[in-house]
């Protein structure tokens, strides 16, 4: 194969991706020591608190003021996939639900017919530094199920398949490789039906290792986003570090030099349906659109539960996820 049907491209922020995905961002925050309210024990002055996305001292507010991340905010039409590869993510939702998860976790969250969430990243160490990292993929639900009710399931990290071959690892995620299957995905989601062929995987190269990515399904698109590492290449290509490449249906080989490599694997079969969007709402057509603004400034998708709109949970609580049917699961 020519390296010339592999396409190269800068990541940004978000990344760009393909249908059925929406785009993927990557947040990595070397955050400080953890105050009383966890919080960062740092000044937060001269930040633009509410909007904080400058990477200052190593570290973001995002939509917070007290507490780093997003407070309760709307969503419809799609799914977020959060993965935590390093700290905590405390979730709540209007239906009730909440969740603290990380250090390897996966929450699956279908919005559907609409919900409002808050993603929290409270800084639990007090005396040491709490690094966030953690990847949110937004992937498309076809027309059929934009308005499902909506769902969110936790991937545990003892649940997600760790595959390792000769110079490499793999967190699979989503989908199935080497003959193992990562966990069943929400019941509506495009991932469901392995036909669609959706993967999610990190993949972990040590200095010299290999990685092969088998061909793909029919009409599949595929992307790679390389995280670390300047010495990838993919069938004589190279591959920096901060940029992700897309690739061809073939089988493609993987190269790494010295120094150890981190990339992302998204892959699906395309949706091939018109999109439409404004901020956290995904449909079909701009009068989708309306109707998902207009309801939601009528019902607020069923209000919010909880106390604050940054809501945490309490310092102690472990990793857990209590979900709307009373069912509580602690790890």
């Amino acid at each position: 194969m020519s390296s010339s049907a592999i396409k190269l491209f800068p990541l940004g922020f978000p990344w760009e991706t393909e249908d059925p995905f929406l785009f993927c961002v990557h947040h990595l925050d070397h955050y400080p020591e953890g105050n009383s309210e966890m919080g960062p024990k740092a000044s937060l002055s001269g930040r633009a608190l509410g909007n904080d996305f400058e990477v200052r001292e190593g570290w973001r507010m995002y939509h917070g003021t007290t507490i780093p991340g997003f407070p309760s905010h709307p969503h419809r039409g799609f799914e977020t996939i959060t993965i935590v590869t390093k700290g905590y993510c405390d979730h709540s939702d209007s239906l009730g639900a909440s969740a603290r998860f990380g250090n390897g976790d996966v929450q699956w969250m279908t919005a559907g017919s609409g919900v409002q969430h808050s993603e929290m990243f409270p800084l639990l160490d007090q005396d040491g530094p709490n690094t966030l990292e953690l990847f949110q993929i937004w992937l498309n639900l076809p027309a059929s199920r934009k308005l499902v009710a909506p769902h969110f399931k936790m991937l545990w990290k003892e649940d997600i398949p760790r595959i390792k071959g000769k110079g490499w690892e793999m967190n699979l995620i989503s989908g199935s490789f080497s003959g193992e299957n990562a966990p069943a995905p929400p019941p509506d989601s495009w991932a469901r039906d392995p036909e669609n062929g959706v993967v999610i995987a990190l993949v972990t190269l040590e200095p010299g290792g290999s990685f092969i990515i088998p061909p793909s399904g029919k009409g599949a698109h595929r992307r790679i986003f390389v995280l670390e590492g300047d010495n990838l290449n993919a069938e004589d290509q190279e591959l920096p570090s901060g940029f992700g490449a897309q690739f061809p249906s073939e089988e493609i080989s993987i190269k790494n030099g010295a120094g150890n490599a981190r990339f992302l694997w998204l892959e699906g079969k395309p949706i091939s349906e018109p999109v439409a969007k404004y901020g956290p709402f995904v449909m079909n057509t701009s009068q989708q659109i309306e109707q998902a603004m207009e309801q939601y400034q009528l019902t607020r998708f069923g209000g919010w539960p909880w106390p604050h709109p940054d809501h945490v949970h309490p310092r102690e609580k472990g990793r857990f996820a209590s979900y709307p049917d009373g069912k509580l699961e602690e790890k």
